[in-house]
């Protein structure tokens, strides 16, 4: 039986370009990269509380002791919601790759915190993903990526998936939960080969192992089987940026889908969130980052 779905846009805050969304305490988290905000947004109240962090900023994720932690244009660094402080705890390419910026990023199974660069004047190869560890030190991961967006991990942790977005592919890397460390991947999906327009974007998974990839450019979400590589469902939105998407509500069977305004269309809900239900399956809860900061 296929899903009924109720696709509602939430909230009235419009993101020049929202991103990054992770449900925590009740409350969606994400950002508006050009916006230089973080939001919380609560969906049962839909009240609404913004942040200006007076930069651009990627990704956040919650920390076990009630914070942020944050990956933007001053690097990866921390944010305490009551007072505002900001403390910059790495920042690895500004000295010689100052065009570059972060960009999306989650916690791992074991929480640390993993985000990449993109590189803003489109240089190929010269951006990369990091591992944040909970010792507070910065591990470059991936080398050579030109946009890193999309990640996630399966859910017995042995599987990291990650999109680095010009490449139109989602790669599956195995993953060693205790290090951190990574193999050589395997390409899940190739969208374009898949006829799929728009771009892969962010990402999140599923109890049932599938992927469901926001695809920028496309005013789609799909859903992937990870064994297959087929595209089993696709979703789409009023608006052509759906820039990312994970679940959340209170069994985390509500997809929460991020946007961001178009250049020149006239789109009345595009850089809003739209919530999703209905949908015949759900996700995990969100991994705090484990650190001292």
């Amino acid at each position: 039986m296929s899903d009924r779905l109720l696709i509602e846009p939430v909230g009235k805050y419009v993101s020049k370009w929202g991103e990054g969304p992770r449900f925590w305490n009740n409350a969606l988290f994400y950002v508006d990269i050009e916006g230089h905000a973080i939001i919380r947004l609560c969906p049962d109240s839909h009240k609404e509380d913004i942040w200006d962090v007076g930069e651009r900023i990627g990704a956040v994720a919650p920390t076990h002791d009630g914070g942020l932690v944050c990956a933007g244009d001053s690097g990866i660094f921390s944010f305490r919601l009551q007072s505002g402080e900001k403390k910059v705890l790495a920042d690895p390419e500004s000295d010689k790759r100052p065009e570059n910026r972060f960009n999306d990023g989650l916690c791992d199974p074991s929480g640390r915190f993993w985000a990449g660069t993109i590189s803003t004047t489109k240089q190929v190869g010269n951006a990369s993903l990091y591992m944040f560890d909970r010792e507070g030190q910065l591990h470059k991961k991936i080398p050579r990526v030109t946009n890193s967006n999309g990640i996630c991990w399966s859910a017995d942790a042995s599987l990291m998936y990650y999109i680095d977005t010009p490449t139109k592919k989602v790669m599956a890397y195995p993953f060693e939960n205790e290090t951190g460390n990574l193999g050589v991947p395997k390409v899940v999906i190739d969208t374009q080969s898949a006829d799929v327009e728009g771009s892969p974007d962010g990402m999140a998974i599923d109890v049932d192992g599938n992927l469901w990839i926001a695809m920028c450019h496309g005013g789609a979400v799909i859903q992937v089987e990870t064994q297959t590589g087929k595209v089993v469902k696709k979703i789409s939105f009023p608006c052509v940026e759906t820039t990312a998407c994970t679940f959340g509500g209170a069994h985390y069977d509500r997809l929460f889908v991020t946007t961001g305004l178009h250049k020149t269309l006239s789109e009345p809900d595009a850089g809003k969130v739209f919530v999703v239900d209905g949908l015949s399956t759900h996700g995990f809860p969100v991994v705090p980052y484990k650190g001292n900061i």
